[in-house]
């Protein structure tokens, strides 16, 4: 066994067993109840159990111990959601994944009023972990359904019918679902001075509303919504030790942070003007100055674009954790940059963000 999981098969036997009414306490009489050491595929069965089983012992204080594990192990980055624990919730021997986990939970909780106000969160980041429009097992598919159709029945029994209307510093929006029945994206300007920013719906149903700011303000600080970001730079060649001159070479080193596992990240980097990125293996490259580029950490680079104004990188999956990328520029033009922040984002959960501002740098002849 990859794992000594027996008391992991034991819970799920018997979770299986409670959602027929077949469960019995004495069935756990041979199971070390340690949830804080278990996956959190553990942690959900034996909330399930607590939740079906009446007569385990100590099963109140139980049930809100496992309810506060998995409130705790919870990671929401806007409208992504994952497990603090991911790392070792793939037990793909026992057809467990963490999307699994995902909409799992989401079925664990639909009815506990506690949880109400959270299960639009819940929900949405359920359905932002698919991928290509699918779960990733098929055991998670089948479940991920059956949430689906059961978060419906609870939440969206009435059809949305009617106008919604959105209104802030007297602009106002209006959202006809009869001529727009999967809803549209509106967008108002912000306010001279702070106003309240008002969503009135008239009509049948409770339409879903995500409400997203967006504003051109210079950072002056870092800033991480999902992803911590450090910046450093390196002399290669300098021709004067401690000064930048026209025709030195530099290493800009990105060791970047990710706080939840996601799918296709763009890392950003901006280069003074006139600069070249090396490595591209066009005239004028040098092959001996990259050689000392160090990866770590995460291989899943779907592209890389060398411009003139900057390096991207394009990964295709990037998982909770650490990571560090670097490149190599050399310094073509003599001058004052003041640089752009330095970015990584996901790039269809664009709330899942991290900044750093760049320093001025000088370049002289």
């Amino acid at each position: 066994m990859p794992a000594a999981d027996l008391s992991i098969r034991k819970l799920a036997a018997i979770e299986a067993l409670s959602r027929a009414g077949q469960a019995a306490p004495e069935m756990l009489t041979s199971i070390a109840i340690e949830p804080n050491l278990w996956p959190t595929s553990a942690v959900i069965d034996w909330f399930n159990i607590l939740q079906r089983v009446e007569g385990v012992p100590k099963r109140t204080e139980g049930m809100q111990e496992a309810e506060q594990i998995l409130r705790s192990r919870l990671n929401f980055q806007g409208t992504t959601m994952g497990f603090s624990t991911e790392r070792s919730d793939y037990l793909w021997w026992l057809m467990v994944s963490n999307d699994v986990n995902a909409v799992r939970f989401v079925l664990s909780v639909l009815n506990i009023p506690q949880w109400k106000e959270d299960m639009p969160r819940l929900v949405r980041g359920a359905l932002g972990r698919q991928r290509h429009g699918a779960w990733d097992l098929t055991v998670a598919n089948a479940w991920g359904v059956l949430a689906m159709e059961k978060f419906a029945k609870a939440f969206e029994s009435t059809p949305v019918s009617g106008k919604t209307t959105v209104a802030v510093a007297g602009q106002a929006r209006r959202v006809d679902w009869k001529r727009l029945p999967k809803g549209e994206r509106q967008q108002v300007d912000w306010p001279a001075q702070r106003d309240d920013l008002t969503i009135n719906h008239a009509g049948s149903g409770k339409p879903w509303v995500t409400v997203q700011s967006l504003a051109a303000i210079p950072l002056r600080e870092p800033f991480s919504s999902g992803y911590t970001i450090k910046r450093t730079v390196t002399p290669v060649q300098q021709r004067r030790p401690g000064v930048w001159s026209r025709g030195d070479q530099a290493r800009v080193r990105l060791e970047i942070e990710a706080q939840a596992d996601m799918t296709w990240v763009v890392v950003s980097d901006p280069i003074p003007g006139g600069s070249t990125i090396l490595g591209g293996g066009l005239g004028r490259d040098s092959e001996l100055a990259t050689r000392g580029e160090q990866t770590k950490g995460c291989f899943c680079v779907a592209f890389v674009e060398r411009s003139f104004e900057g390096y991207r990188a394009y990964y295709e999956y990037v998982p909770k954790g650490s990571f560090t990328v670097e490149y190599t520029v050399r310094l073509n033009q003599s001058g004052t940059y003041q640089l752009p922040a330095t970015r990584v984002e996901a790039m269809y959960s664009p709330e899942m963000f991290g900044e750093i501002p760049n320093e001025k740098i000088e370049v002289g002849l």
